[in-house]
């Protein structure tokens, strides 16, 4: 009689555990947007300099936007170790790995079997910044182990959006160039946190919608262990990995459309 309680109970603890949140908000996944099979964890051997990772991240608007104009993001990325490592090092001046980061919203070959591509090709946007404790402005929380990655992306003609739809954001792709010999870059071993913090949904009449609640999951990870005993994931529980805790300039953004 106990086993056959244990085995109900853990049958229902799965159930909770597999059914995605409804409702509206937002997800970060490596591969391909969540729901259409991301995932929260990556791992590399660090062997190669070839190839390179996806980060997918995705909004649900909780209300329609007749005029959806673009979005501003705001993804947190945080390291284990002291300091940010080099491999870790992008977009700056005298960054170790400078152009190993790119953006794209780019949807235009990904399946659309969940997810829906509010951009058909045209969006323009890409890198805002990437803050750490060496820029100006720095990383708003001051830690030497910690980035701040700002990216946004328009439309030159409004594309209207329903509410309760998951949009694919943006795509991350992260280079595997400089891993390996002479001019290697080091670092690609070290456990990552990467946080989807916020999308701000804009539309061209001005009115904003600020998405920061996960529909599935805001964080992947990077060489980190032990994700799926999280629900959602979160690095903050994670053992091995640890999360520290922007000023918006849409209005030069939307400036370039008018």
């Amino acid at each position: 009689m106990r086993r056959s309680r244990l085995l109900v109970l853990v049958a229902l603890v799965v159930l909770v555990w597999a059914a995605p949140a409804m409702g509206q908000g937002i997800n970060l996944a490596w591969d391909q947007c969540w729901p259409e099979g991301g995932t929260a964890n990556k791992r590399f051997a660090c062997d190669t300099n070839a190839g390179w990772h996806a980060i997918v991240g995705s909004f649900v608007p909780v209300a329609p936007h007749p005029h959806f104009l673009g979005i501003e993001v705001i993804l947190d990325v945080n390291s284990v170790a002291s300091t940010l490592p080099d491999w870790w090092q992008f977009f700056n001046p005298g960054s170790c790995r400078r152009t190993a980061l790119m953006a794209s919203a780019d949807f235009t070959s990904a399946p659309q079997t969940a997810c829906v591509d509010p951009w058909g090709g045209s969006a323009v946007g890409g890198i805002a910044a990437y803050q750490t404790v060496t820029t100006t402005p720095p990383v708003p929380n001051g830690l030497p182990s910690s980035a701040r990655l700002l990216v946004w992306f328009a439309l030159q003609v409004d594309n209207p959006l329903q509410e309760l739809t998951e949009y694919y954001g943006f795509r991350l792709r992260i280079s595997n160039a400089k891993t390996v010999g002479d001019s290697a870059c080091a670092g690609c071993d070290v456990d990552m946190c990467i946080t989807l913090k916020e999308i701000k949904v804009v539309d061209s009449d001005g009115s904003v919608e600020r998405l920061s609640s996960p529909v599935q999951s805001t964080t992947v990870t990077w060489a980190c262990g032990a994700w799926l005993w999280t629900y959602p994931p979160s690095c903050y529980h994670r053992p091995g990995c640890t999360v520290a805790a922007r000023n918006t300039t849409w209005g030069q953004v939307k400036g370039l459309y008018r």
